[in-house]
């Protein structure tokens, strides 16, 4: 099949965690033959962002990691029709222009025979739905939410059984244990400070108890303003600044754990979603404790694949036991890759994906739906 996915950015991973799983499973359609092609705006802000910071040479990760992944950069005057060329499934990112989204729903609904999906890996239906209802879709064939608790939300909203829970995934080509284990240190955290949406969940259960722990911390990622700079300090932490993704099982090979904190806005408002941190940091093989989140579609053996902290002090007591016993670091990772390997990789949403596609009648004319009625 001929694919076309709308990304903000699949060069681009800066402050955009989409690029990740996107990039894992564009891989894995294209080694089962299908023509896949991702389609970015020219100037868009993550890909602005990463060269002011690094230039060309901040690409460089992507392309050594991905070589075989095809990207085209369109301008502002692109044609949408021109742009698909003759596409039979066409995906569109919610992070996409509310013009882009609804020029290619036209075309749908005048009778083109491409399937149209929209994919949502955000949770602005929740924290910022006006934004999600900008968004033209009465055209579109269904929708990929990369939760269940989002996937009601689009439920409620009117898409019944047109809508998809599409979870993230680790790249397992790319998101594996190295081959030769060496002296790992201390804990690492890869992640961008993000908004205020868990400045005090970082300080509880990450900086504070690491501190505690008398374990050297190291943290990867961007958009620290001062204040967040100031806090890292006081608590002797090493901050790094970006790293691209790519590097991200090598950054992992080098520490004995690392800590999930996810927002307060998968804890409160969208409950039971990781981010795709915790499919990678498992499918790498290094330890992993978490702050409190609902794992209520059962995706992990929480206490087996890894270790929830109901407060600081206890993740301080997980990240010493770590630390001291290696029996249960093996343990850890063994269970870890065991759920990953079996259940979460970007090989498994491939073929997810296309067994989706296979249930839709690409002929059949599109669901009738108000614009996102709540």
């Amino acid at each position: 099949m001929k694919i076309r996915y709308f990304t903000h950015s699949l060069l681009s991973c800066w402050n955009h965690g989409n690029a990740h799983f996107l990039r894992g499973v564009l891989r894995e359609l294209a080694a089962l033959g299908h023509d896949v092609l991702a389609l970015e705006p020219q100037g868009n802000w993550s890909l602005s962002n990463l060269l002011a910071d690094h230039g060309e040479a901040g690409l460089s990760a992507f392309h050594a990691a991905y070589p075989e992944l095809k990207t085209f950069s369109y301008g502002p005057d692109s044609e949408p029709e021109a742009l698909i060329d003759g596409a039979e499934v066409v995906i569109v990112h919610e992070w996409n222009d509310p013009t882009l989204v609804a020029a290619l729903g036209g075309l749908r609904a005048r009778g083109a025979t491409f399937t149209l999906l929209f994919h949502d890996t955000h949770h602005r239906a929740v924290s910022d739905p006006q934004a999600i209802r900008a968004f033209d879709l009465s055209a579109y064939d269904g929708v990929l939410a990369f939760g269940e608790t989002l996937s009601e939300v689009y439920r409620r909203w009117g898409w019944g059984d047109r809508v998809w829970t599409w979870h993230e995934a680790a790249d397992l080509k790319h998101f594996h244990p190295p081959q030769v284990e060496k002296d790992r240190q201390g804990v690492v955290w890869i992640g961008n400070w993000g908004d205020g949406e868990r400045t005090a969940e970082l300080e509880d259960f990450l900086f504070r108890p690491a501190s505690q722990a008398n374990l050297p911390l190291d943290i990867y990622g961007v958009r620290y303003p001062d204040e967040a700079l100031a806090t890292l300090k006081r608590y002797g932490v090493d901050y790094h600044g970006w790293a691209a993704n790519a590097r991200a099982p090598a950054i992992f090979a080098q520490h004995l754990a690392t800590v999930h904190v996810p927002r307060r806005y998968y804890t409160q408002l969208l409950p039971g979603i990781p981010t795709i941190r915790v499919f990678e940091a498992l499918a790498c093989g290094i330890p992993l404790l978490s702050a409190p989140w609902e794992d209520s579609e059962h995706l992990f053996r929480p206490g087996q694949d890894f270790l929830f902290a109901s407060d600081g002090k206890e993740m301080a007591d997980h990240l010493r036991a770590v630390a001291s016993d290696p029996d249960l670091r093996a343990s850890l990772i063994r269970s870890g890759l065991e759920t990953i390997r079996s259940r979460h990789s970007c090989a498994h949403r491939a073929e997810q994906l296309l067994g989706i596609i296979a249930s839709l009648d690409a002929f059949a004319t599109p669901i009738s739906l108000a614009r996102n009625v709540a």
